[in-house]
């Protein structure tokens, strides 16, 4: 870690481009963070760079509305998947083949791009909600521990109970905040963490906190639509990049 200092005004940009994607839409940090950050380090020294800015101001947006109480009791056992299967997947993005996690997060990047394009929709769980709750956090919870990115399937599917605005936001903080705190515990029993890192990690919250701040102006002046297009075009060229990058470098 300590050789990030010659990149500094890199590693401020990435987070703070990373924090206004999430003042504007409400998600994304870890995501943009990730992809961009593994275009110059291992997913996990990336993944540990992004704790506790990730889990800040996801605490934070679970924590802001009135529905926490009635989401916990709703989510606990999906939330209890997430985080149970990111400790168990962790070994992955910790492991000596980084080239593994940057395939898989190159993958995870273009099949979210692609289903944020497409504007696709599962649909709501109905009767099945605890059994699928429970097979989407395990399946978030194995993408966190081998990519760093837990959007999937854990968006589209909170997406499906159809949940105010509102509780939505808080739903995704909760989700997101059971990851970052499940993949921190992971990283360390990897010893995937060293003493540089949490240094490094509170000093990315300056710029992420910035770009927050940022955000939330940006959000009632920029077209909602035309912004995710650019937003999730520029993740599926990223995801593509970062695929082949790692495929080439097996070759």
């Amino acid at each position: 870690m300590s050789t990030l200092l010659p990149w500094l005004p890199f590693l401020f940009a990435i987070f703070l481009l990373a924090g206004t994607v999430k003042g504007v839409v409400g998600m994304g940090l870890p995501t943009v963070a990730m992809g961009l950050l593994s275009l110059r380090m291992a997913p996990a020294e990336a993944a540990a760079l992004l704790l506790l800015p990730s889990l800040l101001t996801n605490v934070q947006q679970a924590a802001t509305g009135s529905a926490l109480r009635s989401l916990l009791r709703r989510l606990w056992p999906m939330l209890l998947a997430i985080a149970v299967a990111t400790l168990l997947s962790a070994g992955v993005i910790a492991g000596q083949d980084s080239r593994i996690a940057g395939i898989g997060l190159g993958a995870l990047l273009v099949i979210y791009a692609a289903f944020g394009l497409g504007e696709w929709q599962l649909p709501s769980p109905g009767r099945h909600e605890r059994a699928l709750g429970l097979l989407a956090g395990a399946l978030t919870g194995l993408a966190t521990g081998a990519t760093g990115v837990f959007v999937l399937p854990s968006l589209p599917y909170l997406v499906s109970l159809h949940l105010s605005r509102e509780a939505l936001l808080q739903a995704l903080g909760l989700a997101f905040s059971a990851a970052t705190l499940a993949l921190a515990v992971g990283l360390a029993r990897q010893h995937a963490l060293d003493a540089h890192t949490l240094p490094a990690s509170a000093l990315a919250l300056v710029p992420t906190l910035f770009g927050v701040a940022i955000g939330n102006r940006l959000r009632a002046r920029l077209p909602p639509r035309l912004f995710r297009r650019v937003f999730f075009i520029t993740l599926a060229l990223l995801g593509a990049h970062i695929l082949w990058r790692a495929l080439a470098t097996g070759a």
